[in-house]
């Protein structure tokens, strides 16, 4: 597939009819030449002359897919005049690409949703050291890559959800606890194959150990009540209709589902309580979204730049605002679902051990028969 960029420009459309103008209007003939050149030239070419006027640009390479991510983009470049190119695709075809591209490539930054994948950027030697004090000031402890090769901008807590009517968060303790008897035939979950389920996996093999990690898995697979399908919004309809009573899924489906245009999520989502697990003893598994630094970068100032706008307060407030994440930035504000939930005791966990284990985790969950 053959990838396109995305340009978030403010005033773009003014700028070319104001350029149209110029070249059909009653100049000589070398102006309106000259603007007829311009106007043919490849739209992915930037003259220098146009850099200096829109303050460059800075190009993406990203596995996040969200309406709040394009309005930052249009809010940094109003802001700074540099233009944010984007690139969309699969994290693991990103990476492939940018092997591929080499030096050569136009990328400046890899933005992902998994610590582990983020982990393999690192690894392919991909990424390179961002320095920043103000990235330092603005992210929480723990959510930057040991060697500052990525950095956080936001993070998804993978609980607990159950049904309101039907269970009581007394009844709930632990990850290792959904192994009981008691939720045999009543535990809902997707697929193993499933990068979110890997993750948790791989975070249980580091605290536990293998054999460990492999009896949770084991225990899993038995107390589903149903062969997984579909996504996480589908476990939660699942426990509102009665196919379980509890199910392993991220917060901010939760939160995105409560403001549904669809009136049935909107339903579904206060009809489901969430509770965060091992609060007495190794905490909630979160994972992170971050963005690496290309080591080829060509853009590494304006990259800083639009690093330091993402994990401003305000960035960060509208980023869990729109899509329910949780800030890096502990400054920011929750929104009112979030903030309901209360705080909560995370894994204290390098996330690079998501992507060292995640072999083994796969592994595990094929042995047991998790699907």
């Amino acid at each position: 597939m053959q990838a396109s960029w995305k340009t978030w420009t403010i005033g773009a459309a003014l700028i070319m009819a104001l350029a149209l103008v110029a070249g059909c209007g009653g100049g000589n003939g070398a102006t309106g030449a000259k603007n007829n050149s311009q106007g043919a030239a490849d739209p992915a070419e930037t003259t220098q002359e146009q850099t200096e006027q829109t303050g460059g640009e800075v190009n993406i390479y990203t596995a996040r897919h969200y309406d709040v991510d394009a309005e930052l983009y249009s809010e940094f470049t109003a802001e700074t005049g540099i233009k944010v190119n984007v690139i969309e695709g699969k994290a693991p075809e990103l990476i492939e690409k940018l092997k591929r591209e080499g030096a050569s490539t136009p990328a400046d930054l890899f933005i992902t949703v998994d610590g582990g994948i983020l982990n393999t950027a690192k690894t392919e030697g991909l990424l390179q050291p961002i320095e920043s004090a103000v990235l330092d000031a603005q992210i929480g402890e723990g959510l930057t890559d040991t060697d500052k090769e990525w950095v956080g901008l936001s993070t998804r807590a993978r609980v607990i959800v159950y049904a309101k009517d039907r269970v009581e968060p007394s009844e709930l303790s632990t990850y290792e606890a959904l192994t009981d008897e008691k939720w045999k035939g009543r535990l809902l979950v997707r697929s193993s194959t499933n990068l979110y389920n890997q993750s948790l996996l791989a975070s249980l093999i580091a605290i536990d150990g293998e054999e460990a990690a492999e009896r949770w898995a084991a225990g899993i697979a038995a107390n589903l009540a149903r062969d997984p399908e579909g996504g996480d919004r589908d476990q939660a309809k699942a426990v509102v209709a009665g196919a379980g009573d509890i199910a392993i899924m991220n917060t901010y489906y939760v939160g995105q589902m409560s403001v549904s245009d669809d009136p049935e999520e909107v339903k579904v989502a206060e009809q489901v309580g969430v509770f965060f697990p091992n609060q007495e003893t190794t905490g909630t598994h979160i994972n992170i979204s971050g963005a690496g630094l290309i080591k080829h970068s060509k853009n590494q100032a304006n990259a800083i730049k639009l690093l330091e706008f993402l994990t401003s307060k305000t960035a960060q407030e509208k980023i869990s605002q729109a899509n329910f994440e949780f800030p890096v930035n502990a400054e920011a504000k929750l929104p009112e679902l979030l903030a309901s939930w209360g705080e909560f005791k995370t894994q204290q966990l390098d996330f690079a051990v998501y992507g060292e284990n995640n072999p083994k985790a796969v592994e595990i969950a094929n042995k047991v028969g998790w699907k």
